[in-house]
């Protein structure tokens, strides 16, 4: 023992203390206002340490009461030969008050943290939530979870050789490090706005769902994104209401549905929305100025397939800024044509369209898209009216943002800094954006044309009185055709001159009228009288 002293005095310390966790408080998540949506409420942890308990009955019919355990439950507990022995965590602060007052031998109340969601389903799909150990499982709550979880502290308390503590023994305590706040894009009132309209949307149209999806076009900030219908933050692993029994299997794959986000993780076709960016693209290549004239005869012969306008009559003679305001599908086949397959991938490539955005929450899909090399007559007429391929509704508002904001790439985020507890450290995140997408010639042209749309063409529902609106309404038939369910969709930005907000509307399966310029369009119009003088006059 004198020759080994160093490796027999590191076993004795090991026999003759025992580590007790101090939970670290998570990190809060804010609003750009600086509100909580995401916090921390005080809750124990309360533990059995079998070699101290002096009256175990006495022990077990008191935590049974306090806790709602069955006696049963507890004695296998209590019984068990381990160092210490989880009971129950998340208790409230007031049952675990009560419990220390008993002095119970043997039982330790140990202080922890619950996350707290101030605003329960708000934001849900966004924020995310943490589980039984405080870590993070979807969302934000995950994608930020090395500032957020902070460092647990410790208590090494003196024991006897057989594990009882010592009573007024020499005690090593190391703090808890609390963790970073997140400071977000997030606008709790945009968010309000956004999730009224949603779940007035789903009760009248009795949808599916809802998505919306409010921007800062400028540096890619999301000030609201919501996937109605949302669930409950503070109670997640509760399924809706009408489900019945289901086995473990089946509840997980609904959980995972509920949970889903899909204005990240869904595609779709995008339907007229798109042609947003085709007339980008045709701009961008010279091929069309916005004084062409075209004719629609309600129809148009691509190959041997007759691809019809929405108009079945058609819109007759008209220029390209005429097929915009009308949503001509005629004069878009004709656009994609006069641009070519390798023009268009190479623009769309540009625009960013056939790769992720980038935002930072997990679960982004990929755009399905048609492989170059296959694209024909037919496809290339298809793919110029938003059809044929799908996309995700943030890809898709991220890259109708870059034309309309002057030209410029952005990448979407809620994430804008993170400081340290103790407010010492900060960290500002940073995202890639900046290149040029489409010239700021291109840019203010399909601005003025959209806002064109709104003032005389298919969008006139989604204008706001005293404010210039520019939008593109979309209506899309889900696959399989002739199904008779549809995507009715609407992107719209303000003002017109000089965008300071864009938004996307997409309400899947509405019942009833579906088209996008009649659903979509006055969803745009409500948000935005609530939006634009909340967000502009108070500049």
């Amino acid at each position: 023992m004198i020759w080994r002293a160093d490796y027999f005095g590191v076993q004795a310390k090991e026999l003759h203390e025992r580590e007790r966790k101090i939970k670290a408080e998570r990190g809060k998540i804010l609003d750009r206002n600086g509100k909580i949506l995401a916090g921390n409420r005080s809750v124990s942890t309360i533990s059995v340490i079998h070699s101290q308990i002096k009256e175990p009955e006495k022990v077990i019919r008191l935590l049974s009461r306090e806790l709602q355990l069955d006696e049963e439950t507890l004695r296998k507990k209590v019984e068990k030969v381990s160092s210490r022995e989880k009971v129950k965590s998340n208790v409230d602060k007031e049952t675990s008050d009560r419990i220390r007052d008993y002095k119970l031998a043997g039982v330790t109340v140990d202080e922890d943290y619950k996350r707290e969601y101030q605003y329960d389903s708000l934001a849900s799909k966004v924020l995310g939530f943490t589980g039984s150990d405080n870590q993070g499982i979807i969302g934000l709550e995950v994608t930020y979870e090395s500032y957020l979880k902070g460092m647990d502290g410790s208590i090494l308390t003196m024991t006897t050789a057989n594990g009882t503590e010592i009573e007024n023994g020499a005690e090593d305590r190391i703090e808890p490090v609390g963790g970073w706040t997140l400071n977000t894009s997030l606008d709790l009132t945009m968010m309000e706005y956004a999730d009224q309209v949603a779940d007035t949307l789903m009760e009248k149209k009795k949808a599916k769902s809802v998505e919306i999806i409010i921007m800062n076009p400028n540096n890619g900030e999301i000030y609201a994104m919501v996937g109605a219908p949302e669930f409950n933050l503070n109670d997640p692993y509760t399924l809706p209401q009408g489900m019945g029994a289901l086995s473990a299997q089946e509840k997980n794959k609904q959980l995972n549905a509920m949970w889903r986000n899909e204005c990240v993780s869904d595609t779709y076709e995008p339907g007229s929305t798109f042609k947003i960016l085709t007339t980008a693209a045709a701009l961008e290549t010279g091929v069309v100025t916005m004084s062409d004239r075209f004719h629609c005869p309600g129809y148009k012969m691509v190959e041997d397939r007759r691809i019809r306008c929405h108009k079945t009559t058609g819109h007759g003679s008209e220029t390209f800024l005429e097929g915009i305001m009308n949503s001509c599908n005629p004069v878009f086949m004709e656009v994609g044509a006069r641009v070519g397959v390798s023009n268009f991938y190479k623009e769309l490539t540009k625009f960013g369209a056939l790769q992720k955005t980038g935002i930072d929450v997990p679960g982004e899909a990929v755009t399905i898209m048609h492989k170059q090399k296959n694209v024909g007559a037919v496809e290339l007429a298809t793919i110029s009216f938003g059809q044929s391929f799908q996309m995700s509704p943030i890809r898709l508002i991220t890259c109708a943002a870059s034309i309309i904001n002057g030209g410029k790439s952005i990448t979407p985020h809620f994430g804008v800094s993170a400081v340290s507890a103790d407010g010492s450290c900060m960290r500002k995140f940073k995202y890639e954006g900046g290149d040029e997408v489409v010239s700021k010639k291109t840019s203010d042209l399909v601005r003025e044309a959209l806002g064109k749309v709104v003032s005389e063409g298919t969008g006139k529902n989604a204008g706001v009185e005293g404010y210039t609106v520019g939008a593109k309404t979309g209506t899309s038939q889900k696959l399989p055709r002739g199904n008779g369910k549809y995507i009715a969709s609407t992107i719209g930005f303000a003002p017109v001159e000089n965008p300071q907000v864009i938004a996307l509307v997409r309400i899947d399966e509405p019942q009833g009228l579906y088209y996008g310029g009649t659903v979509a369009a006055p969803a745009i119009s409500t948000l935005y009288s609530n939006i634009l003088p909340y967000l502009l006059e108070s500049k």
